[in-house]
């Protein structure tokens, strides 16, 4: 069984050329091979009961994958972390919690977003977990739509500011963090997005080696790792956008 991982896609309105690329990718992908979106998939999400365009496009394009014999699964991100059962549905995806583990053959894939892995950024880290508070989304999904746009607009805007102040190594990952929840884990590959600083490092850890690999964002051309069904080798691979006719 193929894998194939993705995050930061950031799809909007307003950079047309990212939704072109992502669909271009669905539609390259191997029939009967597994789809893991890790986050951010769209920009900014406020509900899924806002209609859009853009959203049914997305969703329809997903379903599509189910008559290849596709299957997709979603782990929320930091901009999309309200993205739904709802939503998810309607694109035929399977919604997995922040982490999740893979088996692949005699290893285990830990998978999620990232933003979890950027402790030593504890602002940010504790505005997270007030935002996850389901009493306190399901006080802003029972909100106006004008409303939930201005609210989503300022934190935005906050968190630029916020962002251009902040030093370098707060929006890294923890390296103690990365370690501990592979350990935790039992994993020996680490597979996340949302530093948007592709690399894909090995350290050792009682002599074994743990390999963390990190997507980049799709804003200049496709990112993506794939898992090959032989072998089980994991590889992240890059495609600018002038390439992406052709990505696999």
């Amino acid at each position: 069984m193929q894998r194939y991982f993705i995050a930061d896609i950031h799809l909007t309105d307003n950079e047309p050329a990212i939704t072109t690329q992502f669909f271009s990718f669905l539609d390259q992908l191997p029939d009967g091979c597994e789809l893991y979106i890790l986050g951010d998939l769209f920009d900014y999400w406020i509900g899924d009961d806002i209609p859009s365009q853009l959203h049914s496009q997305v969703a329809d394009a997903l379903f599509a994958l189910s008559k290849r014999h596709i299957k997709s699964y979603f782990i929320q991100g930091n901009r999309d972390f309200l993205l739904g059962e709802e939503y998810c549905k309607l694109c035929n995806m399977t919604l997995l919690p922040d982490m999740q583990i893979l088996p692949l053959t005699d290893k285990k894939i830990l998978i999620m977003h990232g933003d979890l892995l950027c402790t030593d950024d504890k602002q940010y880290q504790k505005f997270r977990r007030r935002l996850r508070a389901k009493w306190l989304q399901k006080i802003f999904l029972s909100l106006p739509l004008c409303f939930r746009v201005r609210i989503a607009k300022k934190l935005r805007e906050k968190s630029i500011l916020q962002n251009s102040s902040k030093r370098t190594y707060l929006m890294d990952v923890n390296q103690q963090t990365v370690q501990d929840l592979l350990t935790q884990n039992h994993a020996s590959i680490l597979i996340h997005g949302h530093t948007h600083k592709p690399t894909t490092e090995t350290v050792f850890i009682d002599d074994k080696p743990i390999t963390r690999i990190v997507l980049s964002a799709w804003h200049d051309g496709i990112s993506y790792i794939k898992q090959d069904d032989t072998d089980g080798n994991v590889k992240l691979y890059y495609f600018p956008i002038k390439d992406t006719k052709k990505v696999f």
